[in-house]
């Protein structure tokens, strides 16, 4: 595991924070049984299940916190930096651990025994008050506040063409962020022979580093690598990317794909690549788009890199989901900027809207035009896998998406529809946008599934309607969720002695669906468990008062944005708009 264990004496206990006022004789007592070794970029100090029989505190690099998803797959969750205790809360509690911490960059820490710590709260019991505090503190807060320490302050620029200047978008970022109130410096080559305390002390005395360097094998590319908590990849649209992108190496930061593409528009050049290629290319979890002359793109860079991104994300709920287009014109009006989006279902429509750049007037009118002039699912049949032959909805979908890729939207986007063969929700955050919709909205009994790579999937509702925590795994900043599918939604007379189909089409005609229809979309769309626990990760829930609409009420377009729009003016003069800010 480790690497260079040597001993330590009174006063280098003393060195740590938390340790800082401890008696010596405490200290020296518990010095005989402490470690103090160095752990190398990539390398685990522990795992999910590991016996807690230690406590650590970081000395100087950064570690990161990982958990593990239902497929064994790490999950990134935060930083760890220096002068921070680590694995505390499973060592107090006796129990295994249960996330993997890991090594981002050359590490030295401090390892306590369990004997080492008794014998100095037996002389020092202040220490065990500390600690009970900090994990308090952390219990009490949201996952993402309770990060907020730990969020990524170094990334490296990585240029990969001679005709891009990495210094020159570096300090366009660094006077973005003096705007947000964020000290920032930029590091170029000539820190190469640098100490590791170097760059502890750049960490600590600002909020962001902005390492610079081509791609390129020398040692100055290979140290942004190791030191940065995350890679930019900068890239041409008008080039095509070379496969591969970067020299091998085993940085942690490519290890764990905490990778982004910043692809750069120049104007009146002619784009021969997009978001697609590079991503393949540089193996990235994320891409951004950055136009020549565009002031909300560097801006939109700055607050990611500050941590001061905002995402949306919009739930199912049929034709309630309308409600969600005047809380993004309340969102609008207010001048709070969206850099990231997505959602479920309908949600997952205006999202995408929302992420290809459509203003409010031309979100009211293909929207309009899409669900309200006339019902793309109307196109009844006799059922054998669906209430309706889905075509409509697919030349929709081709007329207002075309073939646009996932990748290439004006901000980062992604929707969830539910995978049957497994039965979790699937992510769509790369590939043809509309099939990712049409697989995202196929709600069960009402539109045909979307048959994706072997798969079958359906309506994202069913899993997840109001995917929170994808969003919290996309971006580091804050979260807006609307939610439109909490209220009933049902006419309950449809349900008090009903009439045989014939009945029904003798009374309303075969334009109007049976009940059945508003039956399978709200069962659809309850996932009430997985909604209540987003509410932890929001940072402001809006939720629109639109029970009289009922989820099939496609002429109700009106109505239903009026009531999120008012609910989100609401939010936002309830002391929303300054969090935002």
């Amino acid at each position: 595991m480790a690497d260079a264990v040597q001993l330590l004496n009174a006063d280098d206990l003393a060195g740590i924070s938390i340790l800082a006022d401890a008696p010596k004789g405490a200290l020296k007592a518990a010095a005989r049984q402490v470690e103090w070794f160095s752990l190398p970029g990539g390398r685990a100090l522990f795992g999910p299940g590991d016996n807690a029989d230690s406590i650590y505190f970081l000395r100087s690099g950064v570690l990161g916190v990982f958990t593990t998803d239902e497929d064994g797959a790490l999950d990134f969750v935060g930083h760890i930096r220096a002068g921070e205790p680590v694995g505390e809360m499973a060592f107090l509690s006796g129990a295994p651990h249960t996330a993997a911490v890991f090594a981002m960059r050359d590490c030295e820490l401090v390892q306590l025994p369990r004997p080492a710590f008794e014998k100095l709260i037996k002389r020092y019991p202040t220490l065990m008050r500390a600690l009970a505090q900090m994990m308090v503190t952390r219990m009490r807060t949201s996952a993402r506040e309770a990060r907020s320490g730990g969020e990524p302050k170094v990334f490296a620029l990585l240029a990969t063409s001679p005709t891009i200047s990495a210094v020159h978008i570096a300090e366009q970022l660094a006077d973005a962020l003096g705007k947000l109130g964020h000290s920032s410096v930029i590091v170029g080559p000539e820190a190469e022979d640098s100490a590791s305390e170097w760059f502890d002390h750049l960490e600590q005395t600002h909020d962001v580093v902005l390492l610079h360097a081509p791609v390129a094998d020398t040692h100055w590319f290979r140290l942004c690598l190791r030191q940065a908590d995350r890679l930019w990849i900068l890239g041409r649209a008008d080039a095509r990317p070379s496969e591969p992108l970067l020299p091998p190496d085993r940085s942690p930061a490519r290890m764990f794909r905490l990778v982004d593409v910043l692809l750069l528009h120049n104007q009146g050049e002619r784009v021969v690549s997009d978001g697609c290629d590079w991503k393949r290319a540089a193996n990235a979890e994320r891409v951004f788009h950055w136009h020549q002359g565009s002031k909300a793109d560097i801006a939109r860079m700055a607050r990611t890199a500050a941590g001061r991104s905002i995402g949306l994300v919009l739930s199912g709920g049929g034709a309630r989901s309308y409600a969600h287009i005047g809380a993004i014109r309340a969102l609008n009006e207010a001048g709070v900027p969206i850099d990231f989006t997505g959602g479920t279902s309908m949600g997952a429509i205006i999202a995408a809207g929302l992420a290809l750049g459509w203003d409010d007037d031309l979100m009211e009118k293909n929207i309009c035009q899409a669900f309200v002039r006339s019902n793309p699912l109307n196109d009844y049949t006799l059922p054998v896998v669906a209430l309706t032959k889905g075509r409509k909805v697919n030349q929709r979908l081709k007329q207002f998406f075309g073939d646009l890729q996932i990748e290439n939207l004006s901000i980062p986007y992604f929707c969830v529809s539910s995978n049957l063969a497994n039965g979790c929700a699937s992510v769509h955050r790369e590939g043809l946008l509309r099939d990712a919709l049409r697989a995202s909205i196929a709600l069960p009994g009402i539109l045909p599934p979307k048959v994706m790579n072997g798969d079958v999937h359906v309506d994202g509702a069913v899993v997840n309607n109001f995917p929170v925590d994808v969003m919290s795994h996309m971006h580091r900043g804050l979260i807006v969720g609307v939610d439109v599918a909490r209220q009933k939604g049902l006419n309950v007379d449809d349900f008090i002695n009903p009439p045989g189909f014939f009945g029904w089409v003798l009374r309303h005609g075969l334009q109007e669906a049976p009940p059945i229809a508003s039956l399978l979309m709200r069962s659809g769309t309850i996932t009430r468990r997985a909604n209540d626990n987003s509410r932890e990760e929001v940072d402001v829930l809006v939720l629109p008062d639109i029970a009289e609409v009922e989820l099939r009420d496609w002429k109700a377009y009106d109505v239903a944005v009026e009531a999120g729009y008012r609910a989100m003016v609401t939010a936002l003069k309830g002391g929303a708009l300054e969090r935002l800010r």
